[in-house]
């Protein structure tokens, strides 16, 4: 339908006399998508959190809507970003779990990898993937990735420049995230020196050291280059450069996966409010210490979090003073549930919200814990502000959703269905899914479906090659702690056909699961 304003301004010039014009077209909306890591779906404000201030991030919300029933595409980072990437579900996926190619080398060794980028990095995605960056440039936009990218090592044809991104800067590999002091970033396909110490995250106090001395931790926390804060001048460099053209922003910041390292103002700020508690020190499992020691972990995981939030705020301010906020799609999501151990402690937070903060039911599970996370959208021109939308969705709905967005169209071959009827208040308007499917070759190997009020999960299908089917009711049930199967044989008859139907067998080797006959 035409705008009013243009046929009122077409009118008025044909009773003037003047010559006849086209109408212009409506100026494309501008997106930024804020991909937060490990952050669970009671970690803000909007969404119940006490303990942590996310007033920016609250402000999202009530500016737009808030979704309460948004899926991941899997409960760690690689496979997540590539449902958000291309669109595909887990059973139709390329990048199934977290795959760290290790047939290259010592790829877990910092310093290793400091002399050789070639160690760094997950396993690429192919050339032929089509990027929902890959769609929004042709259609016109500007792209950035800023932040963790996860998806390709460098000098391969996964990384962010071979798949859309007209600019990265941040973390090529998951690794690398692991440290917020890292020693370099990447800047397109150039590594960018930090006047940072190698510190490799692996690694505990110095043998001797006070764990109740915050002097024992300097070398972790007190170096001059703080690299969130790099990547959040980034962004607001791209947003301004490219004021005068539509832009796609993908933010992934790795805030607030381990290690824990903040700014010392926040992580002050938290513990005068917290008081005192007991020190993270890095346990060894497996052979390999776990990240980073802390010595006030809660504060610093809110202190993280928090300053994610004042990201945040800037981002909008930026867009206010440059006339585009008012035609800028900003969504705010995480990648996954957040992590059980290794200094966080989701059950002081109640990080999962409604659902289990237990080790098993978080992050690396299939459960609500793992999988369901926070989603926010806000477009002022567009959605009603303080909305909230039960729309049952996913990761890789936003790869038709932006493309519809954009005014363009999607490839052919994928999964998801878009929902910006929804965002723009058009419930009877909007398809919907009949249900969703997740598969995770990890964590002993595990499928889940999502159908109406329903929830089937299948556990330990690579360590016992088990195939049964726990059933849960999400109305009555959030936490996943009835198991119901025996009573609704129909309704696991139908879960169990979806599963079979959605599971193709993965290209790549590792992703495989016997017991579905891979």
């Amino acid at each position: 339908m035409i705008n009013i304003r243009i046929a009122l301004s077409i009118l008025l010039c044909v009773l003037a006399g003047c010559a006849a014009t086209e109408p212009e077209e409506a100026e494309q909306p501008n997106i930024i998508y804020i991909l937060a890591d490990d952050l669970g779906y009671g970690d803000i404000g909007a969404y119940g959190q006490e303990k942590i201030e996310t007033p920016n991030i609250d402000a999202l919300a009530q500016n737009g809507m808030t979704f309460i029933r948004h899926y991941s595409g899997a409960p760690v980072c690689a496979p997540a970003r590539y449902m958000l990437m291309t669109g595909r579900h887990p059973g139709h996926a390329y990048i199934r779990g977290n795959d760290e190619w290790v047939a290259r080398g010592d790829v877990w060794n910092y310093e290793k990898m400091a002399a050789n980028p070639a160690l760094e990095g997950q396993r690429p995605i192919p050339d032929s993937t089509i990027t929902i960056a890959e769609v929004l440039q042709q259609a016109g936009y500007k792209t950035a990735a800023i932040g963790k990218w996860g998806l390709g090592a460098p000098f391969t044809e996964g990384v962010p420049n071979n798949q859309g991104f007209d600019f990265f800067f941040g973390y090529n590999g998951q690794r690398q995230a692991h440290s917020y002091y890292p020693i370099y970033l990447w800047r397109n396909n150039q590594r960018v020196a930090l006047s940072n110490e190698l510190v490799p995250p692996h690694q505990g106090l110095p043998e001797g050291a006070d764990p109740y001395d915050s002097e024992s931790y300097a070398r972790f926390h007190e170096q001059p280059d703080y690299a969130p804060e790099l990547m959040g001048r980034e962004a607001l460099r791209f947003i301004e450069a490219n004021r005068d053209t539509s832009f796609f922003l993908y933010f992934a910041t790795n805030i607030p996966h381990v290690s824990l390292q903040a700014p010392r103002r926040w992580i002050e700020h938290y513990r005068e409010k917290f008081g005192d508690e007991e020190p993270y020190v890095s346990e060894d499992r497996g052979g390999r210490v776990q990240y980073t020691p802390a010595r006030y972990p809660n504060a610093t995981y809110a202190a993280m979090i928090s300053y994610l939030d004042e990201q945040v705020g800037q981002l909008v301010a930026k867009l206010k003073e440059l006339g585009e906020y008012e035609n800028t799609l900003i969504i705010f999501t995480s990648d996954n549930g957040p992590l059980n151990g290794l200094g966080v402690s989701p059950e002081y937070f109640d990080s999962a919200g409604p659902f289990s903060n237990q080790n098993g039911r978080v992050k690396g599970s299939v459960h609500e814990g793992g999988i369901r996370v926070p989603m926010i959208a806000s477009w002022p021109a567009q959605i009603e502000a303080g909305s909230t939308s039960d729309h049952l969705s996913a990761f890789w709905d936003i790869m038709p959703t932006l493309s519809e967005v954009a005014g363009t169209e999607p490839p052919g071959h994928i999964d998801g269905i878009s929902f910006l009827p929804v965002l723009q208040g058009n419930e009877e308007d909007q398809p919907r899914h009949d249900y969703l499917y997740w598969e995770f070759p990890a964590s002993s190997g595990q499928q889940a479906v999502r159908m109406g009020r329903w929830k089937g999960i299948r556990q330990n299908i690579m360590s016992e090659d088990n195939l049964d089917i726990e059933l849960y009711d999400l109305e009555e049930d959030t936490r996943e702690e009835r198991n119901v199967a025996g009573q609704h044989p129909e309704v696991v008859d139908s879960i169990r056909t979806i599963m079979e139907r959605e599971h193709t067998v993965p290209d790549i080797e590792h992703f495989r699961m016997e017991a579905l006959a891979d």
